[in-house]
């Protein structure tokens, strides 16, 4: 099991262990919650869920649940796709962790939209929270996958000139690119500091029948991620400083897998 590890080694084990457990006891409170909602009047539901104030099983719900994503970000995080870049710094693994976090978020999202369909065209009960809770979990996969998407290299870029200069032109290509970025980042939170705090301090809500805290929480993640994707982009630069420019576009490779399986299914189709 440790020579599959990518980064987590002795602890890739007792991580998946941890995420299976707190996995099962988030589906026995799921079974559990859909036993009260049959056979009691006082269940909680998604009003609750988002109040726990006053509500220990509630927070400890939360908290459950919360563990079971970082540790399933943590184990899946441990991992290296067929077209993915290997973290090469502390720093990259904050980012691919969350990264895979955005990616389990995005499943999140079809969940609660098919259960939403289901609710509204099969059983003719529509819910009050579907849509929201989608878009909060939309905004936090944005956010995340786009710090993911620096990590990666994977931002659009348009090489015509970038391969036509020296090395050490480059390189200063890439400092201004990286100082445009931390600029960027630090103008952003420099004049959304003080709205992202107030927000957050009073919790705003969406104004909806849910009433979610969507803005009192988008808002000053928002800043937090802008300032990781900043840190990153400076990672990025430290790290490629002495690479040859034909070893920091391999995610622009063609994936040889991918080609391969569009082949075989077209000859299965014949």
């Amino acid at each position: 099991m440790h020579d599959n590890s990518l980064w987590l080694g002795r602890m890739r084990g007792p991580v998946k262990t941890a995420m299976m457990v707190f996995i099962g006891l988030t589906l026995a409170l799921y079974v559990w919650l859909i036993a009260q909602h049959l056979f009691s009047d006082t269940a909680y539901g998604m009003f609750e869920m988002i109040r726990p104030a006053g509500r220990p099983l509630v927070l400890v719900m939360l908290i459950i649940f919360s563990l079971a994503l970082f540790f399933a970000s943590l184990f899946l995080s441990d991992t290296k796709g067929a077209i993915e870049s290997p973290p090469e710094g502390g720093f990259d693994l904050v980012s691919v962790v969350l990264g895979r976090l955005s990616m389990i978020m995005t499943t999140f999202i079809v969940l609660v939209m098919f259960y939403e369909v289901v609710s509204r065209y099969v059983f003719s009960k529509p819910t009050l929270w579907a849509n929201e809770l989608s878009l909060w979990i939309a905004a936090f996969v944005f956010l995340l996958s786009g710090l993911y998407a620096m990590q990666q290299r994977s931002h659009i870029r348009i090489y015509v000139i970038y391969d036509m200069m020296p090395r050490w032109a480059q390189k200063l290509s890439d400092c201004i690119s990286v100082l445009l970025i931390v600029g960027f980042a630090v103008a952003l939170v420099w004049g959304g500091y003080t709205d992202a705090e107030n927000r957050f301090m009073r919790m705003e809500t969406f104004g909806t029948a849910w009433d979610p805290p969507i803005p009192g929480i988008v808002k000053p993640a928002l800043l937090l991620i802008i300032v990781l994707v900043a840190l990153q982009a400076v990672s990025n630069l430290f790290a490629d400083w002495h690479k040859d420019p034909s070893e920091m576009g391999s995610n622009d490779d063609i994936d040889e897998v991918e080609i391969e399986n569009i082949r075989r299914t077209l000859e299965e189709q014949k």
